[in-house]
């Protein structure tokens, strides 16, 4: 006999009955929403900063652009492209989550969520590619570096602290609820500390007529872009491969369960992110002979769905009660039961 139940708190009343499936009950409405923690209001807030932020973005962005032409500086065109991956950073990301509210289908039960993803992905590896070609640009410059107008500089540079601050500012709220307004807002870091090197390049230039600070602080620019996207990328990776979230300890969720009334051992177990903000849990859990009562069952699903809602927070919650261990086919993933043994 098995039993299935799924969704969060209030998802497990029509468990008793296995011929009963209630949609409501898996939590999709909550991830058409954008999941129980991102309500429409803060998809609205994320939209809103972001839209924000890509008119400052772009407004400097040309303003860099033709300053950088002036006065032959590098750093300022290589600043520019920067804001370029921002630019298009911040498009795919309001592009995702437009799709991103699209219902789920027969074709796509999820709907478009994993977008949210593939454009943090796409954010992540751009920079990339930027700071390649920014290096090598600065490498080639630093034999022979051609004279730049370091007053102009100075003057961009310190007009690209006040836009990066005011946009990091405006999404700073956002970026905590979303990982594709946090890729932004990665851009966004990287990029104040790019404006705080073309201002100190534009000191050295201006100042001490030290033009080979300009492709110096170049290089700079190039491996802060390398390694503010570093954990950007890990996370979406982990992701898309389905690991299982960083906030979430399997091995302890497991002896959670297992410490109940009823449980046997929970194995077949597997945990990973829908979206960004919404994690799923499946398992497979044996029970113990003297719980084979549909009350019984009703009452353990109950308790292992409030543990892994309220204690892990787990929206997507799929458990199946077995009552002979030789019926179920899966693999069994009991290596936690390992872990255990050496607390």
């Amino acid at each position: 006999m098995t039993l299935t139940t799924s969704g969060g708190p209030d998802a497990g009343s029509q468990v008793g009955n296995p011929a009963l499936h209630d949609h409501s009950a898996h939590g999709h409405q909550d991830l058409l929403q954008g999941g129980p923690d991102r309500p429409d209001a803060s998809a609205a807030e994320g939209r809103k900063s972001l839209t924000i932020a890509l008119v400052l973005i772009v407004g400097y962005m040309i303003a860099e652009v033709t300053a950088g032409y002036l006065s032959g500086s590098l750093i300022l065109l290589a600043h520019a492209g920067h804001m370029l991956a921002d630019a298009v950073s911040i498009g795919l990301a309001l592009v995702a989550m437009r799709f991103s509210a699209q219902s789920a289908t027969a074709e796509r039960t999820y709907g478009f969520h994993r977008t949210e993803v593939l454009a943090a992905l796409v954010n992540a590896l751009t920079l990339w590619g930027i700071s390649v070609a920014v290096l090598l640009e600065a490498y080639r410059r630093l034999s022979e570096a051609p004279e730049v107008q370091g007053g102009l500089m100075l003057i961009v540079g310190s007009i690209g602290l006040v836009v990066n601050i005011s946009a990091l500012w405006i999404m700073h709220g956002s970026a905590q609820k979303s990982v594709n307004v946090e890729g932004v807002h990665q851009h966004m870091i990287t990029d104040l500390l790019g404006s705080v090197a073309v201002v100190v390049a534009g000191v050295l230039v201006w100042a001490f007529g030290w033009h080979g600070a300009d492709p110096a602080l170049s290089l700079l620019i190039g491996i802060l872009i390398l390694s503010s996207t570093w954990r950007l990328l890990s996370k979406v990776v982990q992701v898309l491969l389905e690991g299982t979230p960083e906030h979430i300890d399997v091995y302890s969720l497991c002896h959670r369960i297992e410490q109940l009334d009823g449980v046997t051992v929970i194995h077949d177990v597997h945990c990973w992110t829908l979206a960004p903000g919404y994690d799923a849990l499946t398992a497979h859990i044996l029970v113990e002979p003297g719980y084979e009562s549909d009350v019984g069952h009703e009452s353990l699903l109950d308790r292992i769905r409030d543990i892994a809602y309220q204690e892990f927070n787990i929206h997507h919650i799929t458990v199946q009660l077995e009552t002979r261990a030789g019926r179920c086919l899966e693999a069994h993933h009991v290596d936690h039961l390992l872990a255990t043994a050496r607390m």
